[in-house]
């Protein structure tokens, strides 16, 4: 059953001509960040294709307590609500509205069930200088700096993958047959307080570390800075076949790159 949701009918309009008349063996869909996404790509898509590989988050997972590390399961996605009224595509809500939507667009696909789905629930993505979110910049340019990192938990460990990574786990992932939510990580995880003195040791540079009381938001003291790990389980992709590297295997190549864009 399809949630009603109100769709931006140029956008779906736009779509629907854009991939008119043909059927498609698979779709990578790197666009879908709200339910209002997602219903246009069942309108689009749905009886069309033969495999539809969603690029999801470790972001749906924030709001999941849970003492080890984050399986599948651990999501009860199919019964999270969705918000029918909410500006989805209003530009200057994206940032807010990224974990949400994120979330209730993979809820409205496995509800609707009409396309073969498999959401790819990516860590935290660390490229390079082209990287857009500058996440990885901000620590190396904070050590050039001179500044020390203000932290929460220096135990609270999130879990990372490198663009090259996650690209070919996304070309994995379209060659299978399976369908469902599956993790993608690294393995290696790092607190903020961890990628910091990464950083600082492959730069061989002295860090300096500044640990604040009281409870922060996520991301509020540095891009990767969380109260609470938040590690994922990648046993479910292991169990089909694929082999996840070590962060440190990429890591310090990137630390590398943005320091001398820093340069």
């Amino acid at each position: 059953r399809s949630e009603r949701v109100r769709v931006d009918r140029r956008s779906e309009t736009a779509m629907r001509g854009a991939f008119a008349g043909k059927t498609y063996d698979l779709v990578f869909d790197q666009m879908c960040y709200s339910p209002l996404d997602a219903a246009i790509a069942v309108r689009t898509f749905a009886g069309r294709v033969g495999r539809y590989v969603m690029t999801s988050t470790i972001d749906v997972y924030r709001g999941v307590r849970h003492a080890g590390a984050l399986a599948e399961d651990d999501l009860a996605v199919l019964a999270q609500p969705i918000d029918t009224g909410y500006p989805w595509h209003d530009p200057t809500l994206a940032v807010q509205s990224y974990v949400a939507g994120k979330i209730q667009a993979e809820a409205y696909l496995y509800r609707d069930g009409s396309l073969p789905l498999v959401s790819a629930r990516l860590a935290h993505v660390l490229g390079g200088p082209e990287e857009f979110t500058g996440r990885l910049a901000w620590y190396v340019d904070l050590l050039r700096r001179g500044a020390p990192l203000p932290y929460a938990n220096a135990a609270a460990r999130v879990s990372f993958l490198g663009t090259q990574q996650a690209a070919a786990f996304l070309d994995w992932a379209g060659g299978q047959d399976f369908t469902g939510p599956v993790n993608a990580a690294s393995n290696g995880p790092l607190s903020a307080h961890g990628l910091y003195g990464r950083v600082a040791q492959v730069l061989d540079a002295p860090a300096r570390f500044r640990q604040v009381d009281g409870a922060t938001a996520p991301g509020q003291l540095s891009p990767f800075d969380f109260a609470q790990p938040m590690v994922l389980d990648t046993a479910r992709a292991a169990g089909l076949g694929y082999r996840f590297g070590q962060s440190d295997e990429w890591l310090d190549d990137v630390i590398r790159q943005h320091d001398l864009a820093f340069v």
